[in-house]
């Protein structure tokens, strides 16, 4: 892809986005919900975090670790008895970083109705060796005009999220510099 940073020479190969694309599926059970008796936030981000990282781990060959998650979002409620599917792929690759795409369905386990998107996420993560250092990963490989789209999206998440962290470190120092104590 002519987007894709360039490699140097006899790095790893690319991988299509379908080679580490997977669905993770729970059934959602009542030690899952929270005080309103729906299923806990926390027990879905779970989920998406999982699902991630087995498709970070599968793309780059090795462990990989949650660097960040953006935007997730829940779109309704999970209830108790709810078959779950979290659907996980890779939409972008730095040199060792990954962004992973998930979204998050729900169907009835005993009803024949189609799944509902009920969430979605975007999880950040880097390859790491034995050590914990970034170890590289290799390209991801658009297949289709949804992967591509994927992947134009991704890097301008990636754009932004370089441009938050760059401001929020230009205003740390700047407080730093004028005496106001930062903590």
């Amino acid at each position: 892809m002519t987007d894709q940073a360039p490699r140097p020479e006899g790095d790893i190969p690319g991988k299509p986005t379908a080679a580490s694309r997977t669905t993770l599926s729970h059934i959602m059970t009542g030690s899952d919900t929270n005080l309103l008796g729906t299923v806990h936030g926390g027990v879905i981000m779970k989920l998406v975090d999982d699902a991630a990282g087995a498709v970070a781990g599968r793309h780059s060959g090795g462990p990989a670790v949650t660097a960040s998650m953006d935007e997730m979002v829940f779109l309704e409620p999970v209830r108790v008895g709810d078959l779950v599917h979290v659907r996980a792929q890779v939409n972008w690759t730095g040199r060792s970083s990954m962004e992973v795409g998930v979204r998050v369905m729900a169907e009835r386990w005993n009803e024949s109705t189609p799944a509902q998107q009920v969430g979605s996420a975007y999880l950040v993560f880097a390859a790491v060796d034995a050590d914990g250092r970034p170890r590289p990963v290799p390209q991801v490989i658009p297949e289709t005009g949804r992967d591509r789209r994927r992947y134009q999206e991704a890097q301008i998440r990636r754009t932004h999220r370089l441009a938050r962290r760059r401001a929020i470190k230009e205003l740390r120092e700047k407080r730093v510099a004028d005496g106001i104590d930062v903590d």
